[in-house]
C-alpha cells in the first residue's frame, strides 16, 4: 500500500508531543508490520494496514469486527487511553488472527496516544471509536497525518467542529466514511425506502417523522479515585476538569454501555446517538443529504439532579427548504416513517436495537412497511433514481481506499446528519423557534443561539486546524 502514503504538510499533533499530553505507549516488543512470512500471499505490506483508536464496547463489537472480516486489511494496532484496554483489545484481536491463520499470532502494537500510532508510516488508515468529544480532532490530526478514515459517528461534539472536519478532509484528500452503517444495512431496506421516496413512489414527500428514544436520568455518583491504567486528564480532552467517577466514564470491568453517553460534557444524547443513523437516513429519502433545515423548534426533559444529564422524552421538529417538515420524537415507533401525498413507507432495523444495552424505544417489528404493499414491490425502472449499494460499510471503506472513490456515507454527509440533529439539540435547550442559514451554517439575527454552535475549548487540547 505504499502508494497511498503520503507526507503530511501539517503534523500539528506531532509538535506538542512531549509538552504534558503524551501518554506513555504500551511495550509490545514487537515490529510495526509483522514480517510477510506470517501471512504470505496477505502479508499487511500487501494490505490495508489498520490502526483501532478507541477500543471501547463499539470497537470491540462492530468496528474491529467490521475490519477484520475483510481479507483486504489487517488492523496492525491498537490505541486506547486506558492501558487496560489496549492490552485487551490486543488478547481480543490477535485471538481473532490467530483462529484465522490457524497458528499463533501475537503481532499488534499498543498504543496510549493517539498521536504516536498516526506518527507510525507503516499504518495506512484508522478506524476512530472514541467519545463523541475526541471525534473530529483526532479525525483531523489523522487525514493530516496522511491516513484515510472511518470515523464513529456522530462526526463532531458541535457544529464548528463538523465544518472544520468537513474542510479538512477535503483539503486533504483522503477517503473518509462515517459510521452511517444503515446505509449499508444487509437487507438494504434503508437504501429500498429511500429510493422509493425519492422515485415519487408515495407522491409529494411532505413529513418525516424520525422516532428516537430518550435517555433515563441516574442517581449522584461519588468521586472516585482515578485508576492507574486511565490517562483521564487527556480523556477529558478540550472539555472541563471535572471529577473522576466509574458512571462518567466506562466500567473498569466488562464493556457495558459507558457513562458518557449520559453526560453532555460529552455528547448530546440519544439525538445525535441513534439520531445520526435515522436523520442520515431520512436525509437519504428527503435528497437533502448536503444541506439542513432552515427552521427548527421543539421541546424535551432534561434531568433536574444526578450525573447524568443528556435529554430524556423530547419532540422536535424542522422545515427544509423543499417544504418537507421533519418531527422527532420518542413517541413515534424507532425508525422512520415518510408521509408523501399518495401513501407512507416506514422503516427500521425491525427488532433489532443498536446494542443489547441501549435504551429501550417503541419497536416496530416489520422493517419495512408501506400504506399500500404494492409500494413496495414497485420496480424503479432504468431511467429511475439508483442510490449506491452497499452490504458492509468497513468493506466499502476498505474498496473505497483502494480505488480511491468516495464510499457511501462521506464526511459532508456525515456532517450534515449530525449538524441537524445538533440543531435539534440547541432548539430543545433554546425552547423557541430557530432560523437556520445552511449555506452559511449560522442562525439569523440570533447571537445567543450562534453562542451555542461552537464550545470552549481546555488547553492544551484544542483543535487547531
Amino acid at each position: 500500500m505504499k502508494e497511498r502514503r503520503q507526507r503530511p504538510s501539517r503534523r500539528t499533533f506531532i509538535s506538542t508531543a512531549g509538552k504534558g499530553i503524551v501518554a506513555t505507549s504500551v511495550v509490545s516488543g514487537f515490529p510495526s508490520i509483522v514480517p510477510a512470512s506470517v501471512f504470505g500471499a496477505t502479508a499487511p505490506s500487501n494490505l490495508i494496514t489498520v490502526g483501532a483508536i478507541g477500543t471501547g464496547r463499539i470497537s470491540r463489537g462492530h468496528d474491529m469486527p467490521g475490519v477484520w472480516k475483510n481479507s483486504s486489511a489487517r488492523i496492525v494496532a491498537v490505541c486506547d487511553l486506558d492501558s487496560k484496554r489496549v492490552e485487551e483489545a490486543k488478547v481480543l484481536v490477535n485471538g481473532e488472527y490467530t483462529k484465522r491463520l490457524g497458528k499463533p499470532y501475537d503481532g499488534l502494537i499498543g498504543y496510549t496516544d493517539y498521536r504516536q500510532l498516526l506518527a507510525n508510516r507503516d499504518i495506512d488508515a484508522v478506524v476512530i471509536s472514541t467519545p463523541d468529544h475526541w471525534h473530529a480532532i483526532i479525525a483531523i490530526h489523522a487525514v493530516e497525518a496522511g491516513k484515510d478514515v472511518y470515523l464513529q459517528k456522530p462526526a463532531s461534539l458541535t457544529i464548528a467542529e463538523g465544518r472544520a472536519l468537513s474542510n479538512a478532509v477535503h483539503m486533504s484528500g483522503r477517503i473518509f466514511q462515517i459510521g452511517s452503517q444503515q446505509r449499508s444495512w444487509p437487507q438494504g431496506q434503508f437504501r429500498k425506502a429511500a429510493e422509493l421516496v425519492r422515485n415519487g413512489r408515495i407522491g409529494d414527500l411532505k413529513t418525516v417523522e424520525v422516532g428516537l428514544p430518550g435517555d433515563p436520568s441516574g442517581p449522584e455518583e461519588p468521586v472516585m479515585p482515578v485508576p492507574k491504567n486511565l490517562n483521564y486528564d487527556m480523556w477529558l480532552g478540550s472539555t472541563p476538569v471535572v471529577p473522576y467517577t466509574e458512571n462518567r466514564v466506562h466500567p473498569q470491568s466488562g464493556y457495558d454501555r459507558p457513562g458518557w453517553l449520559r453526560c453532555e460534557q460529552f455528547g448530546a444524547g440519544m439525538i445525535t446517538g441513534w439520531g445520526a443513523h435515522h436523520l442520515d437516513s431520512a436525509h437519504w429519502g428527503m435528497d437533502t443529504e448536503y444541506t439542513g433545515p432552515i427552521e427548527v423548534w421543539g421541546t424535551a426533559e432534561f434531568p433536574t439532579k444526578g450525573l447524568w444529564d443528556v435529554h430524556g422524552p423530547f419532540k422536535t421538529e424542522a422545515m427544509y427548504a423543499n417544504g418537507v417538515k421533519m418531527i422527532v420524537s420518542g413517541d413515534f415507533p424507532n425508525g422512520i416513517k415518510f408521509i408523501g401525498t399518495q401513501g407512507w413507507v416506514f422503516v427500521s432495523r425491525g427488532n433489532e436495537q443498536v446494542t443489547s444495552s441501549d435504551p429501550a424505544a417503541k419497536q416496530f417489528v416489520q422493517a419495512l412497511a408501506a400504506s399500500d404493499p404494492r409500494i413496495l414491490s414497485s420496480v424503479i425502472g432504468p431511467d429511475g433514481i439508483k442510490l449506491p449499494e452497499s452490504t458492509d460499510h468497513h468493506g466499502n471503506w476498505l474498496a473505497a481506499i483502494k480505488s480511491r472513490q468516495q464510499p457511501i456515507a462521506p464526511v459532508e454527509v456525515g456532517h450534515r446528519a449530525c449538524s441537524a440533529c445538533l440543531l435539534h439539540h440547541i432548539a430543545m435547550r433554546a425552547k423557541r423557534k430557530l432560523f437556520w442559514d445552511p449555506v452559511k451554517e449560522r442562525f439569523r439575527n440570533d447571537d445567543e443561539a450562534n453562542a451555542l454552535l461552537a464550545r470552549p475549548q481546555r488547553w492544551p487540547y484544542l483543535l487547531t486546524t
